[in-house]
């Protein structure tokens, strides 16, 4: 069985907050990245924490860098003063870890919303998610960046080069390769708490929608989906007003909103 690790955690809102959230990052990217998230609600009331995944960021390094290896992090991962997330935002790799989190407890998170989560992977998908971390690390400074994403917000480019910097290699590289098949589909089916897919738009490139890995949102009654037009596989990134609108109506949704 994987031993956890203790991930470190970055904070937005009052410490005294009623509702509170976890933010999850995908491969390569660190907790400070989902900057945008945690602004939002906390403008919104919450207290949100978003964490360094083992491997990137300041997280402690390891040997295991399976799927459910980073669920085993996530799982004793609380919120503070209480045993439950009101909500657990998700971004890919993240997502996928956040999806057999839930499935495992559903008392570990009331709501999950899943940012292009990578729940099944493609061979094409693979290649283009190696080929991007390959770049990321041959060349980890804000000019390069800057250079394939001239739109992003400066704290993005600034945040993404530190994410190569800081994150093991060797790490990225070996969620590639322990993962073998890259499949949670299982997991997601048994998630039994309301969960929302923020998708980016198959147009720019999604790693979920137009995937076989979009038949959970009908398999699975709990399963609802949104799409980002415009987005790639950072919506947040890429169109950060109009996800954040998603999660709004979302969160209105669910009575989250007040």
């Amino acid at each position: 069985m994987t031993a956890p690790v203790l991930l470190p955690r970055l904070t937005w809102g009052s410490a005294t907050a009623s509702r509170h959230a976890l933010l999850v990052h995908g491969l390569g990217s660190n907790g400070a990245l989902m900057w945008r998230y945690g602004v939002a609600l906390a403008e919104a009331g919450w207290r949100a924490d978003a964490v360094d995944l083992r491997g990137h960021g300041t997280a402690p390094r390891a040997l295991d860098y399976r799927i459910a290896a980073y669920a085993a992090d996530l799982a004793p991962t609380r919120p503070p003063g209480t045993s439950a997330w009101d909500l657990v935002v998700a971004h890919s790799l993240g997502a996928a870890a956040s999806v057999i989190a839930a499935a495992e407890d559903p008392q570990w998170t009331r709501h999950l919303v899943l940012v292009d989560p990578a729940i099944a992977l493609t061979g094409r998908d693979r290649e283009i998610v190696r080929d991007s971390q390959t770049r990321s690390f041959d060349d980890p400074s804000r000019a390069a960046v800057r250079a394939e994403h001239p739109d992003w917000h400066e704290h993005d480019v600034e945040l993404k080069a530190l994410s190569a910097q800081q994150a093991s290699r060797w790490a990225v590289e070996q969620t590639s390769s322990q993962n073998e098949t890259w499949d949670v589909t299982d997991a997601a089916i048994r998630v039994d708490v309301p969960t929302h897919v923020i998708a980016s738009d198959p147009a720019v490139y999604s790693i979920f929608r137009g995937k076989p890995a979009e038949s959970v949102v009908a398999r699975n009654p709990r399963f609802g989906m949104s799409v980002v037009p415009g987005a790639g596989h950072s919506p947040h990134r890429d169109r950060p007003e109009a996800t954040l609108s998603a999660l709004r109506d979302v969160l209105e949704g669910w009575g989250l909103s007040r």
